[in-house]
């Protein structure tokens, strides 16, 4: 966890220096994103909200994600992570959101989508949306660690210069 809060101490100091505002829709992670930037102190300069749209009903109804990209792709997904990333990021008007959806364990896994399987993605406010699949081993507490470490990292490789 200390990890975690340092990564979310610096994403803070670069979304302050930056002048930007940060908020997050997750999934599997359960509000462990959220969780952490808010632990950083002075996080209300930088951090706008935070939505855990862990059902489908509540992707759709909480972010606007389109029923018919989750009937067709799935929770786990690119367009839905995408989507729930941009219906954030416009929901709040913030610069950045961050997203994630994807399979915990210790069950719920398929063929295609294994266990430890994350769709994440970051919604920038110049209107491009990075997304990435990852592959994470480890029990359940793991791969949501791993999720929360790996979404902040990438967000502040963005923006550090």
């Amino acid at each position: 966890m200390e990890q975690l809060f340092s990564l979310a101490k610096q994403l803070g100091g670069a979304l302050l220096d930056a002048g930007l505002t940060v908020t997050t829709a997750e999934s599997c992670t359960g509000g462990g994103i959220a969780y952490c930037l808010t632990d950083v102190p002075g996080s209300s300069q930088w951090f706008q909200q935070a939505w855990v749209t862990y059902s489908n009903p509540a992707k759709h109804q909480q972010v606007h994600v389109p029923d018919d990209l989750l009937a067709q792709y799935g929770a786990v997904s690119e367009p839905v992570v995408m989507a729930m990333a941009e219906g954030a990021r416009q929901e709040a008007e913030a610069d950045l959101a961050i997203a994630v959806s994807g399979v915990a364990g210790p069950s719920g896994g398929s063929a295609d989508k294994p266990v430890g399987t994350v769709w994440c993605a970051w919604a920038w406010h110049g209107g491009e949306t990075d997304t990435e699949v990852c592959h994470f081993e480890g029990d359940r507490r793991a791969v949501r660690e791993q999720t929360v470490a790996h979404v902040l990292s990438h967000a502040l490789r963005r923006l550090s210069p």
